[in-house]
């Protein structure tokens, strides 16, 4: 991310032009415990590439992480996408559920230290 995140959880978000491309996003980053769980869900995208106004079905990925994980999970988002340029947008959890977000804490490891 070129902005770093303070806050204590986010969603990250992505999209991937395949329903089984997502899951396997999905899986790899959840088994590397960057994220909490990931929701994947069919949209319609509408977008300027190369030039022109392409239209495509996509698959969301939401994934619900740490806010310290943010930079760490959106790199390694970029690593295992094939997009040349990937959405990868992380916005700030405001609020939530207390229970959920101590699960989404304790599904999630700890900030690797550089």
């Amino acid at each position: 991310m070129t902005t770093p995140y303070s806050g204590a959880y986010a969603v990250l978000t992505t999209t991937t032009d395949s329903e089984a491309k997502a899951d396997e996003l999905a899986a790899r980053v959840i088994d590397e415990r960057l994220a909490a769980c990931a929701q994947v869900y069919p949209v319609h995208s509408v977008y300027r590439w190369e030039g022109k106004v392409e239209r495509a079905r996509e698959w969301r990925v939401d994934f619900k992480t740490r806010g310290e994980l943010v930079d760490e999970l959106a790199a390694r988002v970029g690593e295992l996408h094939d997009y040349d340029v990937p959405e990868i947008v992380a916005v700030p959890v405001l609020a939530g559920s207390p229970a959920y977000l101590e699960w989404v804490a304790e599904q999630t490891r700890e900030a690797r230290v550089s």
